[in-house]
């Protein structure tokens, strides 16, 4: 990556009042609010996120990942009957998966975390980073997920998932299973909403991006060009490369439905063209970063000294994006996964 040359970690820092980060989802996923922001001018207006339909233009392309949050946070009891808990990452060779682990002192190989008589994982190797890789007995992983797994909500909502959560901590458009958290700029759309972006001439089309852990793991450098990310999987269908590339021949907006799909798209087109692809990315997008592929960007509020908030000031510039989220303080926001969107143009 090239080298983040004055920006230091600290440059992405501010204040969020502990009261607006939002705990529950709305009631109605169209409801939040939607700060709009123009990254020539740094204007911001203030706006409800059905209004995107207004500021999208017919022809353009809107990109959403179609990745499913899985039931990957897993509490059982080790050997001695002391409590445990896994959050499963991604499958791994052999039937085996990777996973965090708690506590990690205690879980070395061959250690195993039992679930009732049902279930039971066992350590077979440390991969470092804080991962282990684990197999299972007893059920099949499904199985054990659906019948221990509960949705891996941020720490920064401070209770436990409830059964509304596995609805709501999904986009209406979620396919393929493998995300351990939910791609939340897409969590603002109905399919109705979606309908009704389509009735309007936009081309909406999808890729994959599971996320990974990463996501909630602040940068803990002080130049982020010494970041390590996790590799992610992602896949780009021929469709979505032939309607994006059509798109920005014909002088059309390409718009990621969150940092997820902007991380894709900029993975799988970094020459200018975008072509059909699947694998693995370690992706880092911080400022000064050149985009090939995206014209418009919305997304939610992120953390302080995040990854996904560095991707937004490399695409909206580090004042423009600090300078809109003092102001979303000022206005009551709604901050983070559950919270209000904004839309970069």
């Amino acid at each position: 990556m090239t080298p983040s040359l004055h920006l230091s970690t600290a440059a992405f820092d501010y204040e969020c009042p502990p009261e607006l980060i939002a705990q529950r989802p709305n009631r109605d996923r169209t409801a939040s609010r939607l700060l709009h922001l123009d990254r020539t001018s740094g204007a911001v207006v203030h706006r409800h996120f059905t209004d995107l339909i207004e500021l999208l233009d017919s022809g353009d392309v809107l990109v959403i990942n179609t990745s499913r949050v899985i039931n990957a946070r897993l509490r059982g009891v080790r050997q001695n009957g002391a409590p445990a808990e896994v959050l499963l990452v991604h499958p791994d060779t052999d039937d085996k998966w990777i996973a965090m682990v708690h506590p990690g002192g205690k879980l070395k190989v061959g250690r195993t975390v039992r679930f009732e008589d049902v279930a039971e994982l066992e350590i077979t190797g440390v991969i470092g980073g804080g991962l282990r890789q684990l197999r299972l007995t007893g059920l099949d992983w499904k199985e054990l997920m659906d019948r221990y797994g509960a949705v891996p909500l941020p720490p920064y909502i401070e209770r436990s998932p409830e059964r509304e959560d596995r609805d709501r901590y999904q986009t209406v458009y979620a396919r393929e299973d493998g995300s351990i958290a939910a791609p939340t700029a897409g969590l603002h759309f109905t399919d109705d909403l979606l309908d009704r972006v389509e009735r309007h001439g936009v081309h909406v089309v999808n890729i994959v991006l599971h996320v990974g852990p990463g996501t909630f793991k602040p940068v803990g450098v002080d130049d982020p060009a010494e970041h390590i990310m996790h590799a992610e999987w992602y896949t780009v269908p021929a469709d979505t490369a032939d309607a994006v590339n059509a798109a920005h021949e014909g002088g059309r907006r390409v718009w990621a439905v969150g940092t997820t799909v902007a991380r894709v798209l900029e993975t799988a087109g970094r020459d200018g063209t975008l072509r059909p692809a699947e694998g693995w990315t370690k992706l880092f997008i911080y400022p000064p970063y050149d985009f090939h592929m995206v014209d418009g960007l919305i997304t939610n509020f992120h953390l302080p000294r995040s990854t996904l908030l560095m991707l937004v000031a490399a695409f909206a510039g580090i004042d423009n994006v600090l300078a809109a989220y003092r102001c979303a303080v000022v206005e009551r926001y709604r901050m983070y996964s559950y919270g209000d969107a904004m839309m970069v143009v």
